[in-house]
């Protein structure tokens, strides 16, 4: 089987620097980031140990579609697809927090709720909800970045305190997250789902904010089905669902929540296979087109090659020797 895209290590002419995240190896050169998606993924903020075939292909084309359908709400760091597992984008100075918004209290927002709270980051939630039910409106629910290890859920009071984003900027990333939502939401419905919640990030250059990384992917968001949402829940039923949500039931089912001293569990080549055709059906479910597996013959060559040429082309004008 096609074991997937683990890590990569390329010299781009002009490089100053690589991180490597959970899921994505972000190359810089001068003024510019190379972020290739890779087909790690990651759960409760570890990173599993096999990679899943063609999900970082889902994951770059997935975001590129969206991002190129909301770039007349806010502007966004793209500035070439040239391949399908790498975008290239203007370089931007990150807000240290995730723009996280639900419409639905599920996964983390129905854990919390279960245990008894009835405030997240800050917002109050009505008694009596039950999983997956709609929220009256949806709510912005914060989470700090982490380079390692967990993020953190955190207030817009405690943000605003903090000092780690300005007040201005606060209500900027606010109206945006609600107009992303919204036109997502929008999307998601023309093609029978439901966009349950999701999480944004912003970064600013010369002064202007931007939409960077990647929107309404099956890692950053969870879509129901519009058909049999009402259905499942007045039958107390689970709901159907594109997401990676199964992933982490899987892993909460083998005892594995990312807790010190816990064992990710062994994901055998069925699981792995199941992994990936969900990622897929979510591309040609949100999409409406079909999925085009690309080339695994010399993939890192490819890339690399790719990527060159779009730096040559490269409106910053890098300079490639």
């Amino acid at each position: 089987m096609n074991t997937g895209i683990k890590y990569t290590e390329f010299s781009l002419p002009g490089q100053t620097g690589k991180y490597t995240g959970k899921v994505r190896d972000v190359y810089s050169l001068d003024n510019v980031l190379v972020m290739i998606a890779s087909d790690r993924i990651s759960a409760f903020d570890v990173v599993l140990p096999r990679p899943i075939p063609y999900k970082g292909q889902v994951l770059n084309q997935v975001a590129a579609k969206f991002l190129k359908a909301t770039e007349d709400i806010v502007p966004n760091w793209v500035v070439d697809v040239p391949d399908p597992n790498v975008t290239i984008g203007r370089r931007c100075e990150p807000f240290q927090v995730e723009m996280v918004i639900r419409g639905y209290v599920a996964g983390h927002a129905w854990r919390v709720y279960n245990s008894g709270e009835r405030t997240l980051c800050g917002n109050p939630l009505p008694e009596g909800l039950k999983e997956n039910d709609r929220l009256p409106e949806p709510i912005i629910t914060p989470a700090t970045k982490a380079h390692e290890g967990h993020d953190e859920d955190i207030s817009k009071e405690e943000i605003l305190a903090q000092g780690i984003v300005s007040a201005e900027d606060y209500e900027q990333l606010e109206a945006y997250t609600y107009r992303l939502f919204e036109r997502g939401t929008e999307m998601a419905r023309e093609k029978g789902l439901i966009l349950v919640d999701t999480k944004y990030e912003f970064g600013k250059a010369d002064g202007k904010i931007y939409l960077i990384d990647e929107i309404h992917t099956p890692d950053s968001s969870r879509y129901f089905y519009v058909d049999t949402y009402q259905e499942l829940q007045d039958r107390n039923e689970p709901q159907r669902q594109l997401s990676k949500e199964f992933v982490r039931k899987w892993l909460m089912e083998n005892g594995f929540q990312g807790k010190e001293g816990q064992v990710v569990p062994e994901m055998d080549d069925d699981f792995v296979e199941l992994v990936s055709s969900r990622y897929i059906e979510l591309y040609e479910k949100i999409t409406g087109s079909g999925f085009h597996k690309s080339d695994q013959e010399n993939i890192m060559d490819r890339m690399e090659k790719n990527i060159i040429e779009s730096l040559k082309d490269c409106k910053y004008k890098i300079t490639i020797k």
